[in-house]
């Protein structure tokens, strides 16, 4: 169990680093080692197929790598070429990739041909090409783009004699060596100091080695001084992805691309469905579940932690926001012009922009959504002498501005202090600099805005709009004190296709207690069946919306 457990974390691990790290040769024995642990049946049966198939090929291998080394001296370039077999890792890899069986995999041989140059390593392709056919889609240029870890190497794949597929990678001595030690090889043939991210924390690893007393404390040292401000968690093909502790799917989404960060529904930790909000272990695998109608949410930014995620987040907020805030600019622009003495020409909104210095269209109806601009400025920019100098007569708002299609949080807020739904008649406050807050008409803070004399507090008439979407409104509910009182609210609400977001206990005594319940309901009239629904209840003594 010891020998599986310490092979698991090998596997999931340390066998990924040394691949993120370009330490090829280092990665391939511990995945071996570990996959010898972890399926000794399948190690043993792969093992053993090769075994034979070596006795049954004799020289096979040791033929065909005389063969390309022949070919690629013919055409000039001298390489050394070397073949093996595959490890049994790898083939048991593809073959659970593929579903197939070990008779079904064509390719289990691959050569490597070090040459001397890089301009050699491309000659040595056109070379094999030439001589044999290309197997399509498995050709691959990592020295014009390198691996992120730093890996260069030319990869193809060609049908050979007797209908075989082999496997051909072409590299200089250089990048053989990058390959097989990773950064360490940098040392050998760059002496110029390196500045890679990843050298700062083998230069911690390194001092450990050489500050450890014992095995378990370099163990303990070394996990520390790699994972304590970072994890690594893998993509469902097993791409290695690293991320700040405490970082969510949101997070490793957007590490992975934008587009998929943008369009997160959901995620899958290791095979189960989890929220946007769980916390990434070390060697968690996370599948991302997208859905092309999904955009950024304002939320996401309290759920994402990494530089990129929350960058990404803003400007599609940013975005969204102007957007809305034009279309609702745009509404209050032309309820504007209605309240104008006259009917303006087609001109009129192009000398408007020059005389209030606006760049375009869009920047004044913005200006006006966020009422950095009065009214009575707008209006005496389209008509000089409209507004007058007594800004109280200026003839009042034309028709409810609808806020249908507008997202609250963006374009406009809906009041906290008392819950607006729709059917609900509302009313829209505006401040400079700041969206529309929307409150019910009954609001007592509006009650207390009247009294004041506030020049910068501009009322707005807006409406819901023809079937509008629904809205979250606040319930209080008394319940006597007695067992399953609170499931019998939470099935009451269900019943109605309410659905709650958030349970707060108010008040308690012997007797009652009361909760604060945050429900989402389609209108007011769905609001009131529910509040009824709710009063018939054996144990509900009072429900009163808040």
């Amino acid at each position: 169990e010891k020998r599986r457990r310490i092979a698991k974390e090998t596997m999931d691990i340390y066998a990924p680093l040394a691949e993120r790290i370009g330490m090829y040769e280092f990665m391939k024995e511990m995945q071996m080692l570990s996959f010898q642990q972890l399926e000794p049946e399948a190690y043993e049966s792969i093992s053993l197929r090769l075994a034979q198939m070596k006795e049954g090929g004799g020289d096979r291998i040791s033929k065909i790598a005389s063969g390309l080394k022949l070919l690629m001296s013919r055409g000039g370039v001298e390489a050394d070429v070397t073949g093996r077999e595959k490890s049994a890792f790898s083939i048991f890899r593809k073959m659970n990739e593929r579903h197939i069986s070990f008779e079904q995999l064509s390719d289990v041989m691959a050569f490597r041909a070090i040459v001397p140059t890089e301009e050699d390593c491309y000659r040595a392709l056109g070379l094999i090409h030439r001589r044999w056919p290309m197997v399509p889609g498995r050709f691959k240029d990592y020295i014009s783009t390198p691996k992120r870890n730093g890996y260069r190497s030319l990869h193809t794949s060609v049908i050979h004699a007797d209908n075989a597929r082999i496997e051909i990678q072409i590299r200089t001595p250089e990048m053989h060596a990058e390959a097989d030690f990773g950064l360490a090889a940098h040392w050998t043939y760059k002496q110029a100091t390196r500045h890679d991210a990843q050298v700062s924390w083998i230069r911690d690893l390194v001092e450990i080695l050489d500050t450890s007393d014992s095995p378990e404390e370099l163990i303990e040292h070394t996990k520390m001084a790699m994972y304590q401000d970072r994890i690594f968690a893998f993509t469902p093909k097993g791409e290695l992805i690293q991320l700040p502790k405490g970082a969510t799917p949101i997070d490793f989404a957007y590490a992975v691309h934008t587009d998929l960060g943008d369009q997160a529904v959901g995620a899958k930790l290791n095979g189960r469905v989890v929220p946007l909000s769980t916390v990434i272990s070390n060697g968690d695998q996370v599948q991302i579940l997208r859905s092309a109608g999904q955009t950024p949410q304002a939320n996401w930014l309290n759920l994402a932690i990494t530089g990129k995620a929350l960058a990404a987040i803003r400007r599609h907020l940013r975005h969204a926001e102007r957007d809305e805030q034009v279309t609702l600019g745009t509404k209050l622009y032309e309820d504007i012009v209605r309240r104008l003495p006259a009917q303006i020409g087609p001109d009129a909104l192009t000398h408007a922009l020059q005389r209030l210095k606006m760049p375009d269209e869009a920047h004044l109806m913005i200006a006006i959504a966020r009422r950095t601009l009065s009214d009575a400025a707008v209006m005496e920019a389209l008509m000089p002498g409209s507004a007058g100098a007594d800004v109280a007569a200026l003839a009042p708002q034309s028709s409810a501005i609808s806020i249908k299609g507008l997202t609250p949080g963006v374009a406009y807020d809906l009041a906290q202090c008392c819950h607006p739904v729709p059917g609900d008649r509302i009313v829209g406050l505006r401040r400079p600099d700041a969206g529309i807050e929307v409150h019910a008409i009954q609001c007592p803070v509006l009650a207390e805005l009247a009294d004041r004399t506030d020049e910068e507090t501009d009322w707005v008439d807006v409406s819901w709009g023809d079937d509008s979407e629904g809205a979250t409104a606040r319930i209080s509910v008394m319940v006597k004190n007695e067992p399953g009182a609170l499931g019998i609210l939470a099935t009451i609400i269900g019943q109605h296709k309410a659905n709650i977001i958030n349970v707060r206990l108010d008040t308690r005594d012997t007797r009652f207690h009361t909760n604060l319940i945050d429900v989402e309901v389609h209108d007011l009239q769905h609001l009131m069946r529910l509040i009824a629904a709710l009063r018939a209840a054996d144990v509900v003594s009072l429900v009163e919306r808040v």
